[in-house]
Formats: structure tokens, C-alpha cells, sequence
């Protein structure tokens, strides 16, 4: 439900997973997930998913703030992460009025025109990407990833994502972004997390 707050072109993933050392045996790893194009450029804004172990509870939420702003005519941070049912404010910083719509099976909804220093919001119940833009401004373009695991990450410019606090184990992981050219532009696989062994994934694309 929309709701209103106070105002206040192919590619080819290379998938480079590298498994930080523990210091036990039983101690929970990290792995550092880097994300290249068919060039071997570092690619951003990929998000990579591992689905949860078995008997895990970790609640599902997120470090960072479920708010997609408006900011210079874009909205920011291009792709964002959000937990299942969250409510994901908009605020609009800019000194212009926009509105905001999606046409995504994930999430079909819009939002009319509001200004300056508002905000509007929006839940999201249903997992899967979230393409977002703006009646008035064509080339604003944003992404609302919406997750049912806790263990997802958004690459940064040198292509990597960081998830941790994961056990010893095997991952079906999922790798999105808004080039890839998998159904719903994901790459599904699976990884092995073990302590000391890098794992390497080359991800065709067409």
C-alpha cells in the first residue's frame, strides 16, 4: 500500500568469491563476492544473494535505511536492497516535483506528483526487482531489489560485495543486475564456503 510521511547491452559476469580466513573451526566466514563485465571491468550494483542455511534464524533485516531518494533528477542509491514487506520511503530532495511508478510483476503501484522536502512511502510484499520510475523525468531510472534472505549484498565500484556471518557450507546463490540477461535479468548456481579455498564462477550472459 502507497502511504504519506510528514514532510521532513550484454554482459558477461565474471563472479570472483573469495573466502576470508577464521580463526576457528567453528567460527562464522564472510565472503567477498567480485563482480566483473565481459571486459573485465569491476561491474556496481550487482546484488548477490545466498540463500539462507538450514535451521537458520537470522532476522531479516538490513544495516542501511529502506529509503530511495530523489536527488539531482536520479534516484539514489540506484539500486537499493530491501527486506520482504518493508516499507521503503521516497523522499524528494529535489527542488522539482516527481512522482514514481512500476510496471514490475514484483510491484505494480505509483505515487503522484509531490515536491520538495516530502515524502511518500510504499510496502513491498513480494520478492523480486523493482524497476522504479518517474512520470515526469523519463530518465530517471531505480531499482528496488526486495529479498526474502538476509545474506545479500550490492557490489561497490571495484565490483565487490561483502555478506557475512555465514557458516562452513554450500549456497544456492543468486546474482542480479539490470543488465544481465537471465530471466528477470538472475543467474542462479550454487557456491562452497570453505575456510582458505577460493571459489570461481564464470557467468555467461548472452
Amino acid at each position: 500500500m502507497t502511504s504519506r510521511v510528514p514532510s521532513p547491452n550484454p554482459v558477461r559476469l565474471l563472479l570472483a568469491i573469495g573466502c576470508l580466513a577464521a580463526t576457528s573451526a567453528t567460527e562464522h566466514r564472510h565472503l567477498d563476492i567480485q563482480v566483473f563485465d565481459q571486459r573485465g571491468l569491476p561491474l556496481r550494483d550487482a546484488v548477490v544473494e545466498l540463500a539462507r542455511p538450514a535451521g537458520d534464524n537470522r532476522p531479516l533485516v538490513f544495516a542501511w535505511r529502506n529509503a530511495m531518494a530523489q536527488r539531482n533528477e536520479a534516484f539514489v542509491p540506484g539500486t537499493l536492497i530491501v527486506p520482504r514487506d518493508a516499507t521503503v520511503a521516497f523522499p524528494n530532495l529535489d527542488t522539482v516535483r516527481h512522482s514514481i511508478y512500476s510496471f514490475s510483476r514484483a510491484a505494480r503501484f505509483q505515487i503522484d506528483l509531490y515536491g520538495s522536502d516530502q515524502t511518500r512511502a510504499h510496502q513491498f510484499a513480494v520478492a523480486g526487482t523493482v524497476a522504479l520510475g518517474c512520470h515526469i523525468h523519463d530518465h530517471m531510472k531505480g531499482y528496488l531489489r526486495v529479498t526474502d534472505t538476509p545474506y545479500a549484498a550490492r557490489s561497490d565500484l571495484d565490483g565487490v560485495a561483502q555478506i557475512g556471518n555465514l557458516p562452513e557450507g554450500t549456497y544456492a546463490v543468486t546474482v542480479w543486475h539490470p543488465q544481465g540477461t537471465g530471466r528477470d535479468g538472475e543467474w542462479h548456481g550454487s557456491v562452497r564456503l570453505v575456510e582458505g579455498r577460493p571459489n570461481r564462477l564464470t557467468i555467461g550472459t548472452r
